[in-house]
């Protein structure tokens, strides 16, 4: 008897295939969120046979660059997931499910943050409005520098109209 065959991404635990599955079979866009100890990642992203396609990118390197934010906290996440949302609107997306890959979603985290920018710029996302940071964390009240979110929204939208 031969032993099976352990995948090299499921071995690893960089990648959960029965989830995966379950999110592809859905056939709809994934809002893929990815943090790190330096920033974060957002991707629009749709499956291909020959492999996943990038549909669009905001990164807190994106956000440095256009609106002169930067930061790796719940409010610079809170931007990308809007400016990723503003650019899925322009392009015909109003749909999308959210793919935390292998992170846990905590309440009030970064990915939550993400997620409720995307969905205030107006993307319908399943999920429960629980998980979202409150609005004390939003505004920046917990940080030295808090950056005001009513004009970078404004600033956004200009640079993605």
């Amino acid at each position: 008897m031969k032993t099976p065959t352990v995948l090299k991404r499921k071995k690893s635990g960089m990648t959960d295939y029965r989830k995966r599955l379950a999110l592809l079979k859905s056939r709809s866009p994934r809002l893929v969120v990815r943090p790190s100890r330096k920033g974060i990642v957002s991707q629009l992203v749709e499956y291909e046979p020959v492999g996943d396609r990038v549909i669009a990118t905001v990164t807190d390197i994106n956000l440095k660059k256009e609106i002169d934010v930067s930061g790796n906290n719940t409010q610079v996440s809170y931007l990308t997931g809007y400016m990723l949302g503003l650019k899925a609107i322009s392009m015909g997306i109003e749909y999308a499910i959210l793919d935390p890959g292998r992170y846990n979603i905590t309440r009030g985290g970064r990915i939550s943050a993400v997620l409720k920018g995307f969905k205030d710029a107006g993307v319908d996302v399943p999920g429960s409005e629980d998980i979202f940071p409150g609005d004390d964390r939003l505004q920046g009240k917990h940080l030295k520098h808090p950056v005001n979110l009513e004009d970078m929204k404004k600033k956004i939208e200009e640079k993605v109209k």
